[in-house]
Formats: structure tokens, C-alpha cells, sequence
């Protein structure tokens, strides 16, 4: 049986999808495509903790899939930017686990994983695949990966 780990960025998914779809990504509809037929060695959502209560909830249903959630807090600088990114601790971990897998699936459509993607598939003969919005995900972190995978109407949950 193939080995998995499974990494999600889910603030860059959240706002692909939402920008793109006007939906929300299905992650029990995900996690029942990509861990079929395979062992999940590891799986990691990383999010930022805002305190709300509706984030709460989210991050409960994402623990019940089967995902250990990973929180940073949100930073809001005094000229009113904001600050909440995961990409080194998600380097950090698809690294530590990319020996131990034979196969990476990273939910991201940030090209700064080009490169991160390149070194597990060179190093470890780790495949890689990566779930992302087309048009919305970096033609650099697509022809990188061994597989890239739409997220399109099957992954989506959609409220009318």
C-alpha cells in the first residue's frame, strides 16, 4: 500500500477557492480521493488562529477527517497589514516526512513550493502531488510536481 503524507495551507486554499468558485473546499470529499487505496503516515492542516468561534468549529471537523491542525497566530501590524504564513513550518515537515513516503500530496497553489517540491523529488524520489485551483496556482509549482490535480465541482462544497 502506498505511503502518504498529506500537507494543506488552508488559508491558500480557503481563498482560491472561494475567489474562484464562490464555494468552500470539501475536505472530507478530499480526504476520501486521496487516502483510498493508501497509508496516511501523516496529515497536517495549518491554519491561523483568529479565537473565533466559526474557526473553532472548522478546525474540530478538520481534526475528525483525520488531520492534526497546526495554528499560528493571527498578527495584525499597527499599519493595518496582517501576517499568517505557514510556508516554512509546511517545509519544514513535507522535509522530515519525505523519507518516510513514497508519495507528498501538498494542497497549495503557492509557487514558493517550486522549489521545496524540485528537492523532495530529487533527494528522496518522493512524488509529489499537488491539489490546487487552475489559474490560480503557480505554473511553477505545477510543472514541477509529479502530479497536479484540478480542484474542480467534485471537491467543492457549494451552498445555494
Amino acid at each position: 500500500m502506498e505511503k502518504v503524507a498529506i500537507f494543506v495551507d488552508v488559508q491558500n486554499i480557503y481563498y482560491t477557492v472561494k475567489d474562484t468558485y464562490g464555494c468552500n473546499f470539501d475536505y472530507n470529499a478530499f480526504w476520501a480521493e486521496a487516502t483510498q487505496d493508501r497509508e496516511v503516515v501523516a496529515a497536517y492542516a495549518y491554519a491561523i488562529h483568529r479565537g473565533d468561534e466559526k474557526q473553532r468549529q472548522f478546525q474540530n471537523i478538520l481534526r475528525g477527517i483525520g488531520f492534526e491542525v497546526k495554528l499560528k497566530p493571527f498578527i495584525q501590524r499597527s499599519d493595518g497589514s496582517a501576517k499568517g504564513d505557514w510556508d516554512v513550518g509546511i517545509t519544514l515537515d513535507v522535509i522530515e516526512h519525505a523519507p518516510d513516503v513514497d508519495r507528498i500530496i501538498l494542497l497549495s497553489g503557492d509557487g514558493d513550493f517550486d522549489l521545496l517540491v524540485d528537492k523532495v523529488q530529487t533527494k528522496y524520489s518522493t512524488q509529489v502531488e499537488i491539489y490546487g485551483v487552475p489559474g490560480l496556482t503557480a505554473g511553477s509549482l505545477i510543472n514541477t510536481a509529479s502530479f497536479f490535480r484540478e480542484i474542480e465541482q467534485t471537491l467543492l462544497l457549494c451552498h445555494k
